[in-house]
């Protein structure tokens, strides 16, 4: 699915010329104009990356890039600064707080798409080929092994690839249908309630060790992977 993006921007012009450009590349755009709404939108559900103005009414964005980075539910999340400050001082200011990278308005859309690119791949997934450990759970795609605590947990390729999913995008929400195109391919065509289904059978699968509560039920909105209970 295409990646998040949150634009923190105070100036409209600006932030819909952001939006429109981001949506072209194929991203998923979402936008704030003040601090405490780029604060509440950075939560639920988490994006890919944030666009962060320096200058935002009502706080700073040194002061939100300060706060998702101490924030362990958010810290992983990258952050491009983006400001009229070019000097060298300011930069440092932000890099020291956790941003990941810093364009000075004004700037190209295209050097501006260069960067998040840039950014999100620094910042991707797990490699395919790495093992995950996510509290004990350990998933190895190469020899295609689960171990919960040790323990070998048997999943059918269904779950198998389902958990893969989680263990790669923890703490997001997603839908049935997001799932659906990720785990099961956007040319298959099943219900959508064949999503609850397998995600019993994961459950089932981890519960002796626990980690069925890690696959948790958001309601109203599909399920997310989450060490947060």
């Amino acid at each position: 699915m295409p990646a998040r993006i949150l634009v923190i921007e105070d100036e409209s012009a600006i932030r819909d010329m952001l939006t429109f450009v981001l949506e072209q590349h194929g991203y998923t755009a979402v936008s704030a104009e003040d601090y405490d709404q780029g604060l509440a939108k950075v939560c639920e559900p988490l994006p890919d990356l944030i666009l962060l103005d320096w200058m935002l009414p009502g706080g700073s964005g040194i002061r939100l890039a300060r706060e998702v980075k101490q924030d362990d539910f958010t810290r992983h999340i990258p952050i491009i600064m983006l400001t009229a400050r070019g000097e060298e001082e300011d930069k440092v200011r932000g890099l020291e707080v956790g941003a990941d990278d810093y364009v000075t308005k004004p700037f190209s859309p295209k050097e501006l798409m260069a960067r998040i690119k840039a950014v999100l791949r620094r910042s991707a997934p797990t490699r395919v080929e790495d093992a995950i450990d996510v509290s004990g759970l350990v998933l190895d795609p190469v020899s295609h092994r689960v171990m919960a605590n040790e323990e070998v947990v048997e999943l059918g390729p269904t779950e198998f690839r389902l958990l893969h999913f989680f263990m790669t995008h923890p703490e997001r929400v997603y839908s049935r249908e997001q799932l659906l195109d990720n785990v099961w391919g956007t040319n298959v065509y099943v219900e959508d309630r064949t999503v609850d289904v397998h995600i019993r059978r994961l459950r089932k699968a981890l519960e002796e060790s626990g980690h069925h509560l890690m696959v948790q039920t958001v309601r109203g909105a599909g399920y997310r992977f989450s060490t947060r209970l």
